[in-house]
């Protein structure tokens, strides 16, 4: 019960790294709002947990649309007078070259990747800074750091979460908010399974993943949201405008 009672946003909470999320902060006695583009998804995560005696809502939320996301803070606040811990998680993967890519890709990217986590932040801090507590917790990416060809622009946002993690922490941070960042590398979500599952021998580019990662295998999304479980409970209050890696070591090693 590390987040009892704490009212908790998960955003992109319907699957994914953002379900696991939601799961252990529902575990660990937080009342958990899942918002996410997909209503019916995420009721039934929302319905899920509470079969199992947890507590949870669901909100349909569009993160690029500040008037959607503003809604969704406005109620939980009606509902629960505070918002204790916001899990920017909502993300989408755009991959191009650069060249080739339309400006309604460069777009379509920042507006979730970037401007996502804005708009959520932005929706809670008046409240957090209000109360003076506060953690925002913005999912990255190991692409927030290291740059992979034919990964165009997704690495791009990534980065500049990382500025506005950073900014935003030491902007508010006398004012009892922590805003940090979770960077996951490779985790086994449904969207890598149906990445897998698109080569001629999915087993085969399961074990060549694996193997580039010292552990000999990928993450799990439970693995990433414990992480989000500690940076949100109060077992990290003197971490701040930070960045916690969950890849494994990969992106330490040298690959030839």
């Amino acid at each position: 019960m590390r987040l009892r009672d704490k009212i908790a946003i998960i955003t992109g909470g319907g699957r994914g790294i953002g379900k696991a999320t939601v799961e252990a902060y529902a575990r660990e006695g937080a009342h958990v709002v899942i918002a996410d583009k997909d209503a019916q998804v995420a009721e039934d995560v929302a319905a899920g947990i509470r079969n199992k005696g947890g507590s949870a809502i669901a909100i349909q939320t569009d993160v690029t649309d500040p008037t959607s996301v503003a809604d969704l803070a406005g109620r939980v606040l009606r509902q629960h007078n505070r918002v204790d811990i916001l899990v920017a998680n909502a993300g989408i993967n755009v991959f191009s070259e650069p060249l080739a890519m339309t400006t309604e890709e460069w777009r379509r990217c920042f507006s979730v990747d970037l401007d996502g986590v804005w708009n959520s932040a932005r929706a809670v801090l008046p409240a957090m800074l209000e109360q003076r507590a506060g953690s925002v917790i913005a999912v990255a990416s190991v692409h927030s750091f290291n740059i992979i060809p034919g990964c165009f622009p997704y690495p791009v946002a990534k980065h500049a979460v990382i500025g506005l993690v950073r900014a935003l922490a030491i902007e508010y941070a006398a004012k009892g908010i922590r805003v940090n960042a979770i960077a996951p590398g490779y985790i086994e979500t449904q969207l890598v399974l149906d990445h897998w599952a698109s080569f001629p021998d999915p087993e085969s580019e399961r074990r060549r993943a694996c193997a580039l990662h010292p552990p000999g295998r990928i993450g799990r999304p439970e693995e990433v949201a414990m992480t989000a479980v500690f940076l949100g409970s109060d077992e990290a209050p003197f971490i701040n405008a930070a960045t916690i890696m969950i890849d494994g070591g990969r992106s330490v090693v040298y690959h030839e």
